[in-house]
């Protein structure tokens, strides 16, 4: 069945929500053929993900996807046959009503965050109820088990993974291929505390080439080193090899994850996009009111760790844990021997990915559930 596609973004995090929104838009109008309709209301934002964006038009078409700047007041369209709300952004009302007044009235999905908690298996695909309106809102959660709704990835993602060249990556970056015994480390976090204790005892006990992401963390590099670190500039001080990155589009960054031996990530889109590098990572999740946050870190710690070695779960539970909490100290005191265990990660890594990648992908299941609802009487 032939779908047409409205998808809703605000962008928050900077670049996480718009960057999950413009990976679904691109993989449904690239791989279905299918017409899509993105709203985005910070094009500024959507710009820096990609430079193919201009922010000051307020409609524009990129990649096969109509591209409209969601703004007040509100221009009148007739809605799709699906309209996915990206995180709980609430379409304008001017849209639901044309939603309602519709025949055949569009499938309304809200596309929630991705989590590893059990009670999202009990959630995924319920409807509620419009309080006003004739519609139906369900709910979808991307997620890591047979019982919601999977991961982002496009097709083909893993064979160009395996015949990615390394070295040229790198040299088109301006980086030398570091030797074996100096680990490539990629660093995309928010601003976080433990970050100069980490950086000092990696300069003083590490050999180590760290490539780090323009925005906060190339700021706060900058702090702790007390000079400019500037985009395309390098520093060595003692073993611990810095390179301060350009802001890289989707594709780019992804190559940047295969390329590194460890991937620090943040929010949710690097962080499934690590998972699909097949290499060790660290992930820092986007913090929340009362810790919140941490119950979904726990909850995808034991989902991730559940098969390794005792000792091996245990530290890189214990390294994760620090990193979120903000401990430097306890950072710097379980760094030596997860970089040991590294070995171990990477094959848990590798396992991981293939077993992810053995179910539908997020794009996939939207579209199958969204063709079934739509074939419902309304």
């Amino acid at each position: 069945m032939r779908l047409s596609w409205d998808i809703f973004c605000t962008v928050i995090d900077n670049y996480g929500d718009i960057g999950v929104c413009w990976r679904l838009a691109r993989q449904l109008a690239q791989e279905r053929r299918e017409p899509v309709r993105l709203w985005v209301d910070d094009l500024t934002a959507f710009a820096s993900l990609n430079p193919a964006i201009d922010a000051a038009a307020s409609l524009q078409h990129c990649d096969g996807v109509e591209v409209r700047h969601w703004c007040s007041p509100w221009v009148a369209v007739v809605p799709h046959a699906v309209v996915i709300e990206a995180f709980a952004c609430n379409p304008p009302e001017a849209f639901l009503a044309a939603m309602a007044a519709s025949q055949p009235k569009p499938v309304w999905i809200n596309l929630d965050y991705l989590s590893a908690e059990d009670w999202i298996e009990g959630c995924h695909k319920l409807g509620s109820r419009h309080p006003r309106l004739p519609l139906t809102h369900y709910f979808f959660f991307p997620g890591f088990t047979p019982a919601t709704g999977g991961l982002l990835r496009e097709a083909g993602l893993l064979t160009q993974r395996a015949a990615f060249n390394r070295d040229e990556f790198l040299q088109d970056l301006g980086i030398s291929p570091p030797q074996p015994a100096q680990p490539l480390v990629s660093l995309f976090c928010y601003d976080n505390p433990a970050l100069p204790t980490l950086l000092q005892h990696w300069h003083l006990n590490q050999c180590l080439t760290l490539l780090v992401a323009d925005g906060k963390p190339r700021q706060q590099v900058e702090a702790w080193l007390e000079q400019p670190f500037a985009v395309g500039s390098s520093i060595r001080l003692g073993r611990l090899l810095l390179h301060a990155l350009p802001f890289l589009p989707q594709p780019d960054y992804d190559k940047l994850l295969w390329a590194c031996d460890w991937n620090f990530v943040r929010g949710e889109d690097s962080f499934v996009r690590a998972q699909w590098a097949g290499q060790p990572l660290v992930w820092h999740i986007y913090p929340q009111d009362d810790a919140a946050h941490m119950v979904k870190l726990e909850a995808f710690l034991h989902r991730y760790s559940e098969t390794l070695a005792a000792p091996v779960a245990d530290n890189m539970r214990a390294f994760w844990r620090a990193w979120n909490r903000g401990d430097g100290n306890a950072c710097s005191a379980a760094w030596p021997a997860l970089a040991a265990h590294g070995p171990a990660l990477q094959q848990q890594a590798i396992r991981w990915c293939a077993q992810q990648a053995e179910r539908p992908d997020l794009m996939q299941q939207l579209a199958a559930f969204a063709t079934e609802k739509s074939t419902l009487p309304q």
